[in-house]
């Protein structure tokens, strides 16, 4: 049967763990100071350090953010009345929610039942049948017939596009539904999929739904998370554009009658899959999220609202502080996340040392980081830094805002997606609202282009190695002269690569934010950051430790899928392997055309970036 709400009487929360870590950690954190509440952190060896840690009131260590057992045990040994799971990790585990009731704890969200139910997007999508929600067709795994194609292959018991693949051609299923099922249980302990027909160039709009135990439920409005590259959301804004009126008001029906269908209580997110042009616009049920979302923000940007207290108030037992008529839309609000990740070697993850990371900005801005200053990033987690969220009148208004902000930003030490995401944003296809959630993935224009380097970031450069060690009035390179005017000075400039520019130093034009470390300079221009040094002709450039016959681990991670085996002939392109790292999947293909002469791992081996996983002998 289904789970139905009942109503509680207020119980008084006083401490909250919070079983997460990053940016969302430091919100809840938050959240719980503003509100007089004792904040409890759990961190692991790797996170010790970490902002949020330092942030709450106290801290516990455990061995995984993904044991429930040990989290709960941790909640129960600080003292803490309630647990905040925050968005991912157990955020949507119905054992964990349970575990945590069990040990007479409150669970910020909703019941087990509940989870249980929507958190798996087959049942949810039973239950939005019946609540009256648009569904698009679904498929047998092992019978889709020939003219479904192209269809969507996702796990059902997950989210965060993790499980998930677009197949548009017959003979790709098999492929697809191996690695997804491969996927699914790595990432949720459960290999069920579902196929469903997937909606060419359909836009992702998603409403924000709260219920409280006193049987209410509202909606606040709706976003836009179209922009996505593998699934993953990039940007995200609120309200949607260019929605039809009455798709508008279809959507925030449908959703808070989904939620009144399971009794609802908590912060929760209705995805829908809107297709057609203005005018000519249909919507699809895709899955129900059980959590607060990663784009929050631009909720609480156009509502005023904070949802996380809203989130404690329901888990105390408090009635929803405002009716549906009360809750207010003002304005436009746009959030970017910033990844550890290289836009330009297919958004490869990143790892390590951040010499400093800066976050900039002005009024009608917020900044959510995980990190700030020096940090180190591991490959164990997620590799989003950062959200920056950004508010104005009207669309135009936000996005403009939002430059401000990422041109106050700078990371140095890693490479990150901070430029490339202000170059998406500030794109004309962005501006007008053609992205829709499969442009990335199939756009090849100049974004996927690593931009030249910026004459601001040489200058920049040039500026700071150009400085003396000796910092006397006779060892000042200023090109001073008794009888004339001042040289100019010139800096030669490096590029990692060799590329050389001499450069003019001049403190009267503009230049990047930059910071030096010895010789080597990292100069941030408009969130693009590059690594400069002063020219050396005497230096040799590095060579690469692999040839181009080496198919390398291009980060650390574990090998999950070999295809190959020495002596196979393999065309170029080929997928030869997969490693896994950051919780996602990366294919390894073979650089050319020829022989397998060496495969230097087996499935579930540990490797380290730049192991040799599968060497290719060239075809002659």
């Amino acid at each position: 049967c289904e789970p139905t709400m009942t109503e509680t009487t207020a119980r008084p929360i006083e401490t909250v763990l919070v079983a997460n870590r990053g940016e969302i950690a430091r919100r809840v954190v938050s959240a719980c100071r503003a509100a007089g509440l004792r904040s409890v952190a759990v961190h692991t060896d790797l996170d010790v350090a970490s902002l949020h840690v330092a942030e709450a009131d106290d801290a516990v260590r455990v061995g995984s953010y993904l044991d429930v057992a040990e989290v709960v045990a941790a909640a129960v040994a600080s003292g803490a009345d309630a647990v905040h799971p925050g968005y991912g990790f157990l955020s949507e585990n119905a054992g964990f929610a349970r575990a945590v009731q069990e040990a007479g704890l409150v669970f910020v969200g909703p019941s087990p039942e509940v989870i249980e139910l929507m958190g798996r997007k087959d049942r949810a999508r039973d239950v939005a049948e019946r609540a009256g929600v648009p569904v698009t067709p679904r498929h047998d795994v092992d019978d889709v017939p020939p003219d479904a194609y192209p269809v969507l292959v996702k796990a059902a018991a997950g989210g965060g596009g993790k499980g998930m693949h677009v197949v548009r051609r017959p003979e790709d299923l098999a492929g697809a539904v191996a690695t997804a099922r491969r996927e699914a249980a790595s990432s949720f302990g459960d290999d069920t999929l579902l196929v469903e027909a997937y909606v060419e160039g359909g836009r992702h709009v998603e409403v924000q739904v709260f219920g409280d135990t006193h049987g209410t439920v509202v909606h606040l409005f709706e976003r836009d998370c179209s922009a996505q590259r593998r699934h993953q959301k990039v940007v995200e804004e609120a309200p949607a554009p260019d929605l039809d009126p009455a798709l508008r008001d279809l959507l925030h029906r449908s959703s808070v009658a989904l939620c009144e269908e399971v009794g609802y209580v908590g912060a929760g997110t209705v995805e829908f899959l809107v297709a057609g042009a203005p005018g000519d616009q249909t919507a699809y049920f895709l899955e129900m999220n059980t959590r607060l979302q990663v784009e929050h923000p631009v909720t609480e940007q156009v509502t005023g609202l904070d949802l996380v207290q809203w989130q404690l108030d329901v888990a105390a037992g408090r009635p929803l502080p405002l009716t549906q008529d009360e809750i207010t839309c003002t304005g436009h609000a746009v959030e970017v996340r910033v990844y550890a990740e290289d836009p330009y070697t297919g958004f490869l993850p990143q790892a390590g040392h951040v010499l400093d990371a800066r976050w900039g900005g002005q009024q009608g801005h917020e900044v959510h980081a995980a990190i700030e200053g020096e940090a180190h990033v591991s490959s164990a987690y997620d590799p989003m830094l950062a959200k920056l969220v950004a508010h104005g009148p009207d669309r135009d208004a936000a996005i403009d805002t939002l430059l401000d902000v990422v041109d106050g930003s700078a990371v140095e030490g890693i490479a990150t997606n901070l430029g490339w995401v202000r170059r998406l944003v500030d794109s004309a296809p962005f501006r007008s609202g053609e992205v829709h959630t499969g442009w990335l993935d199939a756009y090849e224009g100049p974004l996927l282009a690593r931009p030249d380097v910026a004459p601001e970031a040489l200058r920049a450069a040039a500026l700071l190695l150009g400085e003396p060690e000796d910092t006397s009035p006779f060892g000042r390179g200023d090109g001073w002269r008794s009888a004339g005017p001042p040289n100019p000075l010139v800096v030669h400039v490096a590029e990692p690569d060799g590329t050389t520019h001499a450069v003019t130093v001049d403190r009267g034009h503009e230049h990047a934010d930059a910071t030096a470390r010895g010789r080597r300079v990292w100069a941030t221009w408009q969130g693009q950051t590059w690594v400069l040094e002063q020219a050396d002709a005497m230096r040799r450039t590095s060579s690469a430790a692999a040839g181009d016959a080496a198919v390398v681990a291009p980060m650390p991670g574990s090998v999950v899928a070999l295809d190959v085996e020495v002596g196979d002939v393999v065309v170029e392109g080929q997928r030869l392997g997969a490693v896994e790292a950051m919780k996602m999947e990366l294919a390894l293909v073979a650089p050319h055309a020829g022989t397998v002469t060496h495969v230097g791992a087996t499935v579930g081996d540990q490797v380290a970036m730049g192991h040799v996983v599968v060497h290719v002998e060239e075809s002659a």
